[in-house]
């Protein structure tokens, strides 16, 4: 029975998720932002340490992202469409440093060994 209830869910759960998904990004696309630069390294470390495991360059396009995404709320504006129209809300550069410093904790508690950095809350 669960399995048919299952069955005859999934197309809606499918359309709902791709609905959600398009709407998440038409809001993202209004500042200008990723879907990677909503992570917030304060709140989880193990951000703040797949942060520091990027590239340079696109952790400065990232706080760039964001520093023009703050501005443009305040002043209560998006971006212009043209803009808009070239942003890639869904391209991830977060996600693989991020899983891998999860599987490294994930190890590391397994192993009962202290990590390599530091995992206190300032």
């Amino acid at each position: 029975m669960a399995s048919f209830l299952t069955k005859l869910s999934e197309p809606i759960w499918n359309w709902a998720s791709r609905r959600y998904q398009a709407a998440v990004a038409r809001e993202l696309k209004k500042y200008g932002l990723r879907f990677d630069d909503l992570y917030d390294e304060m709140y989880d470390l193990d951000v703040k340490e797949a942060l520091t495991r990027l590239p340079e360059s696109e952790v400065l396009a990232r706080n760039a992202r964001i520093k023009r995404a703050m501005d443009a709320s305040m002043k209560h504006e998006y971006l212009p469409k043209e803009l808009q129209a070239k942003q890639t809300p869904y391209q991830w550069y977060l996600q693989d440093a991020l899983d891998q410093v999860k599987q490294e904790r994930k190890e590391h508690v397994e192993l009962g060994s202290s990590l390599p950095y530091t995992r206190e809350i300032p």
